[in-house]
């Protein structure tokens, strides 16, 4: 490895080292200050770019990517407010603990505080929301400062990974030229050994991570408290991404059926799909493991008295509230030790992984010796009972609203949700927009035994970068996409569009499309008129066909009783289509309200004994 001046020099080196570490894709703005960076990634045959217009976008693709992944995706941009359109990205990366490399090219330090074109503050610009921020040194063939870049860069995607993973924030100045042209005496022949890392196989460092694990006696604790509860409860919130490879389904659904613990999985936990849902080993008369529906009945039914919880805070809003005033003692499970639990109400933090944590208490089940009792199961025998009935009830009564929605012109959006989950294709990645997308589908996507992998930016929460970040997701697999998205989400990502052409992304696009913020119907301020319509609500009468011929898309809009068939037409046929489908929002929301009312009155029915 030769370079013809410093500045490519650094990027050729930060390039190779991140490539030996196992980066495999970045993406990348176009910007003349980062052309050090941008050269040696496209140069380099093992990482694969995707390149964006917009820096806003290109941090969320990555973040899609990483999510999908759980591995590291790149990011890259010029210096100045390239840098700053990061940054909602990289708050999503660090609440939803998605592993992200950021290099941002800079100016040389002495530009600082100077009025120079393009030069803003870069140091530590994004704060507490990276996991660890570095500048790199000033390009130079020095041999110690080379390795000082290598171990740097193996550092910083090591960092990504590490017991919570996040973003990675690296500062990259760089001074003239730029471009890969020779500069005679910058870079001495003599130097090749040096860039090439001779004697090292490999990263020039490696990072291995261990695994957070309990004691034996802690185990022991947990299992005594679980065994001896009339009413155990297991609750899946949405998983970070790292978990979703290290959390065995089976072993989880063995531990709850061992416990005769019901099983509330969000939707974005990777349990509440797959085959593990349905078991060919279960009879065909036994209860329910995995529960989906809670969000609809859950204050009906009586408090559990301990919890065993991992994953972040659950979607449901009614699930967290239940949770905060049950008399319980509550074990939430984080690998970093983070207390995500914000109703303050878990009695026990467990600073391990969660699939050693459910293995561990599995083998010390197995481990008990003959004469003592077998326990799993002694749970009140009604406990799991009530809740496979009130699972039963609530599906039957959406079921049959779902029916009736389909032979009228104006259902509520979340028989879209239904169907576009219970539809998805076996594999698929789904990934739901925020707002009342993800609320409807936490209350509405039923369990299926099929392969689905259900995502969603819940870490921020924010309706920013839904598209690029689904894009990003459909880019790192084969399986098919299926992205669901509220109106003003669409909008608002609308730059994001392009990587459909740009990037290779194929997807089946869902635009609920109900002139506004639908969301607003559920809180007290739509009582308060004005200014509810035009400062809540917002109705911007958009048309969105123009989105489609811009991108490329095929737009179509579809009838709400159309749109099982028109969805199924769409995951048949290649490209990337657009399914909009109009609803009023505020008629929307009141069939929710009704719907929420039958099913609470029917499972207390069922709680009293009366049905």
């Amino acid at each position: 490895m030769t370079a013809p001046n410093r500045a490519t020099l650094w990027g050729r080196v930060l390039a190779d080292e991140l490539a030996k570490g196992g980066l495999e894709a970045v993406c990348i703005a176009p910007g003349s200050r980062s052309t050090p960076l941008t050269v040696a990634f496209a140069d380099h045959p093992d990482i694969h770019v995707y390149s964006h217009l917009d820096e806003r976008s290109a941090a969320y693709f990555a973040l899609g990517r990483a999510r999908r992944t759980g591995e590291p995706t790149a990011l890259v941009c010029t210096s100045g407010t390239a840098a700053a359109n990061f940054h909602p990205a990289v708050m999503e990366a660090d609440q939803a603990r998605v592993p992200l490399l950021v290099l941002t090219a800079d100016r040389p330090p002495e530009l600082r505080d100077s009025g120079a074109n393009q030069t803003v503050d870069q140091v530590k610009l994004y704060g507490d929301a990276v996991r660890w921020y570095t500048e790199l040194p000033e390009p130079e063939a020095d041999e110690r400062k080379v390795r000082s870049l290598r171990t740097t860069a193996a550092r910083a995607l090591a960092e990504t990974t590490g017991v919570s993973p996040g973003p990675v924030h690296c500062n990259c100045p760089f001074r003239k030229p730029l471009e890969p042209i020779d500069v005679p005496g910058d870079v001495p022949d003599s130097f090749a050994d040096t860039l090439a890392a001779v004697g090292r196989d490999g990263p020039f460092v490696e990072t291995t991570d261990g695994t957070q694990t309990l004691t034996n006696d802690k185990y022991q604790k947990l299992l005594q408290a679980l065994e001896a509860a009339d009413r155990p409860l297991l609750v899946a919130g949405p998983a970070d991404p790292t978990a979703l490879s290290s959390l065995d389904p089976g072993a989880v659904t063995d531990l709850a059926d061992l416990l005769s613990a019901p099983l509330l999985a969000d939707p974005l936990s990777g349990l509440r799909y797959g085959p593990h849902v349905e078991r060919p080993d279960r009879d065909s008369d036994a209860l329910q493991t995995i529960y989906g529906g809670y969000d609809a009945y859950i204050d009906a039914l009586p408090a559990p008295d301990v919890v065993l919880r991992f994953g972040a805070s659950p979607t449901s809003k009614r699930l967290r509230h239940w949770l905060r005033g049950a008399d319980a003692r509550q074990f939430l499970i984080d690998p970093a030790g983070a207390w995500r639990e914000a109703t303050f109400t878990a009695t026990d933090l467990l600073a391990a992984e969660p699939g050693t944590v459910v293995e561990g208490v599995l083998e010390a089940l197995d481990e008990r010796e003959p004469a003592e009792p077998a326990t799993p199961g002694s749970a009140d025998d009604a406990w799991r009972a009530r809740f496979d009935a009130a699972e039963r009830r609530h599906w039957d009564i959406r079921d049959d609203a779902l029916a009736a929605a389909a032979l009228e012109s104006e259902p509520f959006e979340g028989a879209i949700l239904a169907s576009a989950i219970a539809n998805a294709p076996d594999p698929a990645t789904v990934f739901v927009s925020n707002s009342m997308p993800i609320r409807d589908a936490d209350r509405f996507g039923r369990p299926r035994a099929a392969d689905l992998t259900v995502l969603a930016n819940r870490g921020a929460s924010g309706i920013d970068g839904i598209a690029s970040t689904a894009l990003g997701a459909g880019s790192a697999t084969d399986d098919p996409l299926v992205l669901v998205t509220g109106d003003l989400a669409f909008y608002h990502d609308s730059n994001g569009l392009l990587a459909v052409e740009r990037c290779d992304v194929d997807a089946t696009i869902v635009l609920l499309d109900n002139d506004g913020g639908g969301i607003f119907h559920k809180l007290p301020i739509e009582e308060f008129e004005p200014p509810f319509t035009d400062q809540f609500k917002t109705p911007h009468g958009l048309e969105f066909e123009a989105l489609g011929d811009m991108y490329g898309l095929e737009f179509e809009r579809v009838a709400p009783v159309d749109f099982s068939a028109a969805y199924h037409d769409s995951l048949e046929t290649p490209g990337t289509q657009v399914l909009a489908v109009e609803f009023e929002s505020e008629a929307s929301h009141r069939r929710r309200e009704a719907l929420d009312e039958r099913v609470t009155s029917a499972v207390e029915n069922i709680v009293d004994g009366s049905n």
